[in-house]
């Protein structure tokens, strides 16, 4: 279903590796959310230039830090000189490059260091493409998150705290950061508490089925919640996913060595499910090839 958006705002639909760039159009200047994978930012630069026309780049604003909404961050400033502003709460891991705290060294991913220029605070209002939006803190994938919503249009740009089928993996709750679960719950609760007819996420198209959506997370949340080694498992299963669409493709040989080379992937396993090493290949192989998250192709295995 074709959703309707107002004409300041454009969505670039990415993918998976990289997540939406949304583009708000403001006369001859333009504002963009979320800026997707490092190795995509070449591209990245090009279809934020076309769908610009000829408008100045003034603002990059980030949801949240992971590696797929910041990866396009330095090469859209060096581009277009636009000012950076993240989330408040980001501040010190982003101007230390603290790589653990990006989640970018456990989780096997990369990067291109930037330098922000502004903080964004949680309670504020923001204009983006001649709308006033509201600045929510949407806990629990990210601890920092920020979704942006506009009463007016009844719009939410939800990041990763909420999906059409799902939200992002809760990686504070898996890490022992926080109680990502109980803050997850928080943020499903507000979020469904506002009268929203459109939802522009983090990855996939925007949607209106916002009732089906919410009872979709919240059921997900309460398989996770009951049992602690499903969202495990499911972290696992996504971060390999996301690894080996950045690899693209390895020898099927090669693969349990870059399966246990994914930090987060062995600490998970040994924390919560406690598989031996072949048992997680096995599985992991398995399972992501029947739903053809993977694919064989003779001596090789690909993203699916």
């Amino acid at each position: 279903m074709t959703v309707t958006l107002p004409k300041s705002i454009q969505v670039l639909e990415r993918g998976w590796l990289s997540a939406n760039n949304i583009l708000f159009l403001e006369g001859d200047e333009a504002t963009l959310v979320d800026s997707g994978y490092v190795t995509h930012a070449a591209q990245t630069v090009d279809l934020v230039g076309h769908a610009l026309d000829g408008r100045k780049l003034k603002r990059l604003i980030n949801t949240h830090s992971h590696s797929d909404h910041i990866g396009g961050n330095a090469a859209l400033q060096a581009s277009y000189g636009c000012q950076i502003l993240v989330p408040a709460g980001l501040h010190a891991a982003i101007a230390e490059w603290d790589e653990n705290a990006l989640l970018l060294s456990p989780l096997g991913q990369q990067s291109a260091r930037f330098q922000h220029d502004q903080l964004l605070n949680a309670g504020g209002d923001i204009e983006m493409g001649g709308l006033n939006w509201q600045m929510l803190a949407v806990p629990g994938h990210d601890m920092e998150a920020l979704g942006y919503y506009n009463p007016e249009k009844r719009i939410l740009i939800s990041g990763d705290a909420l999906w059409e089928n799902g939200f992002g993996v809760i990686f504070p709750e898996l890490l022992g950061e926080a109680d990502g679960l109980a803050w997850t719950r928080l943020t499903l609760d507000m979020l469904a508490r506002l009268p929203i007819d459109i939802v522009i996420p983090g990855h996939g198209s925007p949607f209106t089925t916002v009732d089906a959506a919410f009872e979709r997370a919240f059921r997900r949340l309460e398989m996770f919640t009951a049992g602690i080694d499903k969202l495990a498992w499911h972290a696992i299963k996504v971060i390999v996913s996301f690894a080996m669409l950045e690899r693209r493709q390895l020898p099927v040989a090669d693969f349990p060595a870059f399966v246990l080379s994914l930090p987060f992937a062995v600490d998970v396993n040994a924390r919560y499910l406690n598989l031996t090493d072949d048992q997680l290949i096995e599985r992991i192989q398995r399972e992501l090839l029947l739903v053809n998250a993977l694919k064989r192709e003779g001596a090789l295995i690909k993203a699916g």
